[in-house]
């Protein structure tokens, strides 16, 4: 336990030494916000706030695991994560550098995108394998069954699904990085369970990390993590559900991802085949801003869910 509080307490004492400077650097880059095409009119004024914070929380968390334990390395798990985590984090960051050279919200086109998140699944699949399993358990019914050459589709879908579904949730200050610290919880309480230390000292690095960055990203944001922090966390959260064999359970405690990204789904879909909108506006948290809640109340109930979220999965984890 004083290992989790050390890397948790390190990460925030970094992020805030190293924030500020980021947030200057990144203002005299003029590497500022582009205006989501998803964003409402009102949020679109925040067009010129530095974005790419990300970047802080991914590097950090893993200074942070390696100054706690030196040769981290040398566990197949930890390391197949902290790999994974960066991945992601570099493809948001190319993403978010194009968006912000360009000065439009194209980025990294959908295709690129998709091939290299489809190549980051395959890797870890083939790496994940040499040491694991195909099998998975459902949660409350504790029942365990193989998938077989399916396990490679389930994994490509937690890693697609999950980093986009941080992506969507990420357009409010606060949001995604408080959602994202609620749903670390958990994941850290199950790696304690089977002595996963490695996992847990990165994941509590990580919310340690998150915990600074939010700091400068609650309203007024001073910055967004961008991509480079969306892909990441979304990334890094289903490494650790796959590794600690809770995939099932990432539906749960991320409860609130999955639900910003069902609503756009059955948004479009409803658009696209029966010429009607199904929710106000969607990703969903901007419905509720439609409704008159103001910016920060809406993060406030999102991250009441997150914690109810959180929550389940402890008690799930407890309970089976």
């Amino acid at each position: 336990m004083l290992r989790l509080f050390l890397a948790s307490m390190i990460s925030l004492i970094l992020m805030f030494i190293i924030m500020p400077n980021l947030i200057s650097f990144m203002k005299n880059l003029k590497y500022n916000q582009v205006a989501s095409e998803y964003s409402l009119e009102e949020f679109k004024e925040k067009a010129g706030t530095p974005t790419m914070g990300g970047v802080a929380f991914v590097i950090v968390p893993i200074i942070t695991l390696f100054i706690i334990y030196p040769r981290f390395y040398t566990n197949a798990k930890i390391l197949l994560v902290v790999l994974t985590y960066l991945g992601y984090g570099l493809i948001g960051f190319i993403d978010d550098y194009l968006i912000v050279v360009k000065n439009d919200n194209e980025g990294l086109k959908p295709a690129y995108k998709f091939g290299l998140q489809l190549l980051l699944s395959i890797v870890f699949y083939l790496i994940y394998r040499q040491y694991s399993t195909s099998t998975v358990t459902i949660p409350f019914l504790n029942k365990t069954i193989d998938l077989g050459w399916g396990y490679a589709l389930l994994v490509f879908f937690m890693f697609t699904g999950s980093s986009n579904a941080v992506n969507l949730t990420d357009g409010m200050d606060g949001l995604a990085s408080g959602c994202s610290i609620f749903a670390i919880l958990p994941f850290i309480y199950v790696a304690i369970k089977q002595d996963q230390f490695y996992v847990a000292v990165l994941l509590a690095g990580v919310g340690g990390a998150l915990l600074g960055y939010l700091r400068y990203n609650i309203a007024p944001a001073m910055i967004f993590m961008g991509d480079t922090g969306s892909l990441a966390l979304g990334g890094l959260l289903a490494a650790v559900a796959i590794v600690l064999k809770k995939e099932f359970d990432l539906a749960i405690i991320g409860g609130v991802f999955v639900m910003e990204t069902l609503c756009v789904i059955i948004q479009q879909v409803a658009v696209r085949v029966f010429h009607k909108r199904v929710f106000r506006y969607t990703p969903i948290h901007y419905a509720f801003k439609l409704n008159g809640m103001a910016e920060m109340q809406v993060v406030y109930v999102f991250w009441l869910a997150s914690i109810i979220c959180s929550g389940l999965g402890i008690i799930l984890e407890a309970m089976f």
